[in-house]
């Protein structure tokens, strides 16, 4: 349930609701809207009467909330989440791309790419420390060293990182260095990972599972708010279906389905998508044209000699290529970048 405030409600009338509802058991949550103060009540195990809050001072209405997922729904929160990132903010209506390999090999390595990727625009560096493999004799990430070289990375280039916690026993070590946190497919119902993950400051981002439904995903995104982290990026990486013909399928009709569930901004990732490198720059466009708040690909200085997803990973001038192709439709789309900097533009490159 959500309780909505008068504009005139005073601090004295949201705390003595706050009071009202956790001394009837519940939680109150308060959320803070465009013009008003919401309250929602949390944790009650069936229907609320709402003429007991209706009848407090400051209380304008009561709206119940039908879906499982309370917190990361629209019902509950109904302006967009906009989630600062250094000067990066996703969800505002801008275009974000997120770009670098997929796991960190070296400090040469990182750098070279980190380089690569901000003259051509990038916003955020993406490069796994810790990497998950269904291979147990694969590659699985530098671990610590990596968090360094990632350290070393944001000093020399200003991009945010943005890098994986595997479980909640590395997130202590992730969250010093990473100025976004990813959960990746494999974790996302990890619900001692998501239960850590409500308890940090940092900013989440939540990959959707590889078999899971987008109410499955919404729900883990709700333990992360409801453990009191209320930065959560949703990021739709593909499904397992049968087809043949790339790695998984990128379901892209999720996009739209959750921008009117939730409030929280949604990015696509087409590198693991697809897991081929000639279908990331067109999936990158399908993302973009459908809505989504930004996109995470992969690139690689040299994928052939790369230790993780070469096969997916964009050549640096391939990257440029697509930011040179998204830039028009980020603008067609209304989707103002960096005030009159565009992506992949002259401008944007001599800015960097």
């Amino acid at each position: 349930m959500r309780v909505v405030m008068h504009k005139e409600a005073t601090a004295d009338d949201i705390a003595h609701v706050v009071r009202v509802i956790e001394a009837r058991g519940y939680s109150a949550r308060p959320i803070q809207g465009g013009e008003r103060m919401a309250i929602g009540i949390l944790h009650n195990r069936g229907p609320v009467d709402p003429n007991w809050v209706l009848s407090l001072p400051g209380v304008k209405e009561v709206i119940p909330v039908t879906r499982p997922y309370k917190l990361v729904s629209r019902e509950f929160h109904p302006q967009d989440t906009v989630i600062t990132v250094g000067d990066v903010r996703i969800g505002n209506g801008s275009l974000v791309v997120i770009a670098g390999p997929c796991a960190v090999e070296s400090e040469e390595q990182a750098l070279t790419i980190a380089r690569h990727v901000r003259r051509a625009g990038a916003h955020l560096f993406r490069g796994g420390a810790f990497k998950p493999r269904t291979s147990p004799y694969a590659f699985q990430g530098l671990g610590e060293k990596a968090l360094r070289i990632l350290a070393k990375v944001r000093k020399e280039t200003g991009l945010p990182i943005v890098t994986e916690a595997l479980d909640h026993t590395v997130y202590d070590l992730v969250e010093e260095v990473a100025d976004v946190v990813q959960i990746g497919a494999r974790n996302m119902q990890n619900f001692t990972l998501l239960r850590r993950a409500g308890h940090s400051s940092k900013p989440v981002l939540l990959k959707r599972g590889m078999s899971a439904t987008l109410e499955e995903w919404l729900m883990a995104a709700e333990y992360i708010l409801e453990g009191g982290n209320p930065h959560v990026i949703l990021c739709e990486r593909g499904i397992r279906t049968f087809t043949d013909h790339s790695r998984n399928t990128l379901d892209l009709s999720a996009v739209p389905v959750v921008r009117k569930e939730s409030h929280l901004p949604i990015l696509v990732d087409p590198s693991h998508a697809c897991g081929r490198r000639d279908q990331v720059i067109p999936l990158s466009r399908a993302a973009v044209a459908v809505g989504a708040d930004g996109i995470m690909v992969e690139v690689h200085h040299r994928p052939e000699e790369a230790l993780s997803d070469g096969a997916q990973s964009l050549y640096p001038d391939q990257f440029q290529k697509l930011c040179e192709e998204i830039a028009p439709m980020a603008a067609l789309y209304t989707r103002a970048l960096k005030p009159g900097i565009t992506v992949g533009s002259p401008k944007a490159l001599a800015s960097t």
